[in-house]
């Protein structure tokens, strides 16, 4: 274990730099500071950039070989709240070690995973060996929605041949993961009005209108269907996953013993089979929550008013625009004469690819296997990571990965991270940067 890399992940896991709820900003700017202390300790540049949110660290470190490509890193320095925070075995920002794990909030996410992709940077340009100009960025709004960072890249005039995140998972403890594509999203509100008061159902039921029944007959129009699936509409714009992708997926763990393991129960029989197809490679819809009359007493009441969150990931090829006009039309076609309804798009998320057969890409795979002793897996993930828009946008090639694993109770009291996995996470980095040296500069 290298010590000093410990020794300093330990120090910037001490900064509670919570930006979730409950936190200091002082905090946030403290963890900035380290970085760019860092950073220029390597005899790098750094500055902390001001945004409308929290700080976005922004540095670089030269290589020593004209004409060299350049690599950027990117990361977040924020954290969950700790709470529950009686839930914690030890103090959640006091680094403890156990069993081969540290515990401490931010182990995992994103502290220990990114840390290393710094670590090694700072140390290859401090002995004059490293072999590629690498680009810093660190935001601390990730766990809040990295708008600010979003439009950094968007409008950053420099850009970079290729981009390195490490702010994932393994498939397990053995194998490695490249994420090659990550879902896009749209959220929606729904609120419904039929009235000014709730109304006795005994007197009124069946003749005055319903705003439950309402919203639930409003829903249908775009909820999945018993096989999950959405309806043709909702679906436009999908394309399938290459044969090679296909072939990896078929290698990872069963689908229904990974919804089991989440306690989770699938939608159909056939939801296992289709677990990865689904979650990576197509739509999905999902009401988050529904609030409307009375679920705690008894009360026979027409009620009046109902309010519905729902949210839409979408595949690869997919256009979040066009997606959320097509909700949209189909809810308002099916608002009944009356009724008050309003619609809001709360936010929207294209989805993101990466080209698995690029030169980045490539290079990437040799390093993994290098460091890890395996071939890393190449997948995608079901969720949305708004920065890799920005950098598709950008026609950056990027290597999302990391060494987090299901167990490491992300966003939980007690996340930990193996220190196996920060040994793999230094010997990684060194492989990429070595390697991407011979990337071809865009």
């Amino acid at each position: 274990m290298n010590e000093k890399l410990l020794d300093e992940l330990n120090d910037l896991l001490r900064i509670p730099s919570i930006s979730s709820g409950g936190g200091d900003p002082s905090d946030l700017l403290r963890a900035a500071q380290w970085l760019t202390a860092k950073i220029e300790g390597a005899g790098g540049t750094a500055e902390i950039v001001t945004t409308a949110g929290n700080p976005l660290v922004v540095g670089s470190l030269e290589s020593a070989s004209p004409g060299a490509p350049t690599v950027l890193i990117y990361g977040h320095y924020d954290v969950q709240s700790a709470d529950p925070a009686e839930e914690w075995d030890s103090p959640p920002f006091e680094p403890t070690i156990r069993d081969g794990r540290l515990y401490a909030r931010g182990a995992s996410d994103d502290k220990g995973n990114f840390y290393p992709l710094l670590f090694v940077a700072c140390e290859l340009a401090t002995a004059g060996e490293l072999l590629v100009n690498i680009r810093v960025i660190v935001e601390g709004e990730e766990e809040v929605g990295s708008e600010n960072i979003i439009n950094f890249i968007r409008n950053d005039e420099r850009g970079a041949d290729c981009c390195i995140i490490f702010d994932s998972i393994m498939v397990n403890a053995e194998t490695p993961t490249i994420t090659i594509a990550g879902r896009g999203m749209v959220m929606f509100e729904v609120d419904v009005t039929t009235g000014t008061r709730n109304l006795h159902s005994g007197l009124y039921g069946g003749s005055a209108m319903n705003a439950v029944h309402v919203l639930n007959h409003l829903l249908e129009q775009v909820k999945p269907g018993p096989d999950g699936r959405l309806r043709p509409e909702l679906r436009e714009g999908l394309s399938e996953p290459s044969p090679d992708e296909l072939e990896a997926w078929a290698k990872l763990p069963g689908g229904a013993a990974v919804i089991s393991e989440v306690g989770g129960t699938p939608v159909w029989g056939g939801s296992g089979d289709e677990y990865y197809r689904q979650n990576w490679a197509d739509a999905s819809l999902d009401i988050n929550g529904i609030a409307g009359g009375d679920a705690e007493q008894v009360r026979t009441i027409v009620p009046v008013t109902a309010n519905a969150k729902f949210s839409i990931r979408l595949a690869p090829d997919q256009d979040a625009q066009q997606i959320a006009d097509t909700t949209v039309a189909l809810l308002e076609a099916a608002i009944p004469e009356g009724a008050d309804v309003k619609i809001n798009v709360h936010s929207l998320c294209d989805p993101a690819m990466f080209d698995p057969s690029s030169e980045a890409m490539n290079i990437a795979k040799r390093a993994f296997e290098e460091a890890c002793g395996n071939p890393p897996v190449l997948t995608r993930i079901g969720g949305s990571l708004p920065i890799l828009v920005a950098l598709a946008e950008r026609k950056i090639p990027t290597i999302v990965s990391g060494f987090a694993l299901a167990k490491d109770a992300i966003h939980a009291p007690n996340e930990s991270y193996r220190l196996e996995s920060l040994e793999l996470g230094e010997k990684t980095a060194r492989e990429l940067f070595k390697g991407m040296a011979g990337l071809s500069p865009a």
